[in-house]
């Protein structure tokens, strides 16, 4: 079928080609900031957090934000959905663990020094300010694993800036420890839960550990256990602990910690760990 001459244009070409070759693509439009692909979150309503195709902040029936839009279909690509997205875009994205692929977006001289002296030569794409380092492998992403670098594999995207030069590396592990988090730098929220206790006598039944304990552990394995869906199982993970052992006072920044680590260990950032408890607090009033 012949498409509109309206959606025909360099980035839907650069589009169609990437999929072609098994690499997720999606339009971005200026500010390389991903197109809300459906009409509930046009100009970006739902701050383009995709559901994944569960219960979220976004409900819209399938994903449309970000890396999780990207796609390989030429339905999809070529669809009258995207056609206005094609029309406004401002260049092309991907979903670097998509295709298998990591990232490694060095912003300045600075990071590009670090990369040439520790990192193994691969293929390499200029940018604006730097180079994206592309490796043969995917791996969870992290901004600012130091300073003028970022990884981007999955649940990501890149911008696409042509094919580069050089012959791609396998990822080396010391790529992969870069967003390796020790345990002592995760730090819970410095203020004490404030949660309205509960009007019960007699001794509270979370002084005997092993009920409050198994709480934990069982809010732990929930997490741990998530495959997709992870900003939104850990915000109902500590929405539950709270609601079951937050009133009392018996929960501990022991506890707390046990629970960030769990969501870090996922892919979580600290940042998001503090967002999702502090929402969790308010919603519980």
């Amino acid at each position: 079928m012949t498409q509109p001459t309206d959606i025909r244009g360099e980035h839907l070409r650069t589009a169609r080609s990437l999929a072609a070759s098994g690499v997720p693509v999606l339009p971005l439009r200026a500010g390389k900031v991903p197109f809300g692909n459906c009409p509930h979150c046009a100009d970006n309503a739902c701050s383009g957090r995709p559901n994944m195709k569960t219960p979220g902040l976004c409900t819209c029936p399938n994903p449309c934000h970000g890396w999780a839009a990207a796609s390989t279909d030429p339905g999809v690509i070529n669809s009258t959905n995207w056609a206005r997205a094609w029309r406004e875009a401002a260049g092309v994205a991907y979903h670097p663990g998509g295709a298998g692929l990591t990232v490694v977006d060095l912003d300045n001289a600075e990071a590009i020094a670090w990369a040439r002296a520790c990192l193994p030569a691969t293929r390499i794409v200029p940018t604006t300010r730097g180079e994206h380092w592309l490796y043969q492998g995917a791996m969870q992403s992290a901004n600012a694993v130091r300073p003028g670098v970022d990884i981007k594999s999955t649940m990501a995207y890149a911008r696409w800036l042509g094919h580069g030069a050089g012959a791609m590396a396998v990822l080396p592990d010391v790529v992969r420890a870069l967003v390796v988090k020790e345990p002592s730098t995760v730090r819970p929220v410095p203020q004490a839960i404030t949660v309205p206790a509960r009007a019960t006598g007699g001794e509270c039944r979370h002084r005997t550990p092993t009920y409050l304990d198994r709480g934990i552990a069982m809010a732990e394995q929930r997490i741990t256990a998530a495959r997709e869906a992870v900003h939104t199982t850990v915000y109902r993970t500590f929405l539950a602990v709270l609601s079951t052992h937050g009133r009392c006072g018996c929960l501990t920044d022991a506890h707390i910690a046990r629970l960030f680590t769990a969501a870090q260990t996922k892919g979580e950032s600290a940042r998001h760990c503090t967002d999702a408890w502090t929402n969790a607090r308010t919603r519980l009033g």
